[in-house]
């Protein structure tokens, strides 16, 4: 008889142990459960990509190196961007008279100044206004400098260099030749520095053989194409 009780008290001893163990074990795998379900959670939520600096929309544009070499002429299309100031921001042409109006800033002189020039002019009007103004300044095409061409072509005139690389592309512009154009003896006026002209000759035929093609050269500014 008395062996039964201390069997029964072992067996709940033993039972009392398997179930702390069962319940530690129960813990343990809620706990890794529990990790892999927030891993799981956190992945879908985020890119796995490496974070990217945030960029605010609002933040100033990088400050470019401008080409302070161009110089602005009449018929140019500018386009003028104040920071911040999208009713101020606009494209504007330049007038005959040389001029160009912004609101707030009036009638400013462009002809004859650099991009840079202008920007700087802009922004020292607007200080009246506007605390500390950003003002770009972008050429957005090159009407005045142009290049004239005359004689036996079918639309002779002037025209903005933009739009013609070489001789070849001037003549194709003006329309092609007439049908008593001397095409061997074209030539192109050069103005110098010094105001001499210089005298460039220009072999149509030779040029589309191949022969010379160092005759086809660049337009520049105020050149003069002459087909008799």
């Amino acid at each position: 008889m008395g062996e039964e009780p201390r069997r029964d008290a072992m067996i709940l001893i033993n039972d009392g142990k398997f179930w702390r163990s069962s319940l530690v074990a129960a813990a343990m795998s809620f706990a890794v459960l529990t990790g892999l379900w927030g891993q799981a959670a956190t992945g879908a939520g985020a890119p796995s990509r490496p974070a990217q600096p945030a960029q605010s929309g609002d933040a100033s544009p990088a400050a470019k190196p401008h080409n302070d070499t161009f110089v602005i002429g009449n018929d140019d299309v500018l386009a003028i961007n104040v920071w911040k100031e999208p009713e101020i921001s606009r494209p504007a042409t330049v007038r005959s008279d040389g001029k160009i109006s912004l609101p707030l800033v009036g009638e400013v002189q462009a002809t004859g100044r650099t991009p840079l020039s202008l920007e700087r002019d802009i922004a020292a009007r607007l200080k009246n206004y506007i605390a500390e103004p950003e003002v770009t300044v972008i050429v957005q095409q090159i009407n005045s400098q142009k290049f004239n061409i005359l004689g036996q072509v079918t639309r002779p005139g002037s025209y903005p260099i933009a739009n013609a690389a070489t001789v070849l592309d001037a003549i194709a512009i003006a329309g092609g030749f007439r049908d008593f154009a001397k095409q061997k003896a074209i030539y192109v006026l050069r103005q110098n520095a010094d105001g001499t002209q210089t005298r460039l000759r220009f072999n149509y035929k030779d040029v589309v053989k191949g022969q010379d093609p160092a005759q086809n050269i660049k337009i520049q500014p105020n050149d003069t194409i002459v087909v008799p």
